[in-house]
């Protein structure tokens, strides 16, 4: 990763890395040596849809970890540093869409955290960065796919 691949994440996410990380190394590794062990049993590597697959799972498994060592060893860690009533990491936001009477919330998050089912927004989306820096009452804009689209920021925590 360069300096502008800098993960950042909150300290739990983080902490879901390393675990993970941990498992693959550790008890993953082993299963499918074993499994690796007895595909080969079964005889003729070339026909052996077992070894294969086993194969196949050894070389995800292996990328998933160099992806996580990189990631544990250049992501910044973000405390709660944010500013009261001002959107920042971490930040649980309700914003509202001109025109339209729907509150949405979210909480904003670094890009490794991002997860639009739970409402989890990157700070570095289009959507995420219009809300950086902003507090309760601002109206901003910011560019999408089906144009400028203007919004109303209804709550900070």
């Amino acid at each position: 990763m360069t300096d502008a691949q800098i993960a950042v994440v909150s300290q739990e996410k983080f902490d879901e890395m390393v675990k993970e990380l941990e498992h693959l190394k550790t008890v993953r590794r082993t299963e499918i040596a074993k499994n690796l062990e007895y595909a080969r049993a079964l005889g003729d590597l070339s026909e052996n849809a077992e070894y294969q697959e086993a194969r196949d799972l050894q070389a995800a498994t292996e990328e998933r970890i160099k992806k996580l060592e990189d990631l544990v060893k250049h992501t910044t860690i973000i405390t709660d540093g944010k500013k009261k009533n001002e959107v920042g990491f971490g930040s649980k936001v309700a914003i509202k869409k001109e025109g339209i009477a729907d509150v949405h919330e979210y909480t904003i998050v670094g890009s490794e955290e991002a997860d639009m089912r739970i409402k989890k927004l990157s700070h570095v989306s289009p959507l995420g960065a219009a809300l950086m820096g902003k507090k309760r009452g601002d109206v901003f804009t910011f560019e999408t796919p089906n144009g400028k689209q203007t919004y109303t920021i209804e709550k900070v925590n």
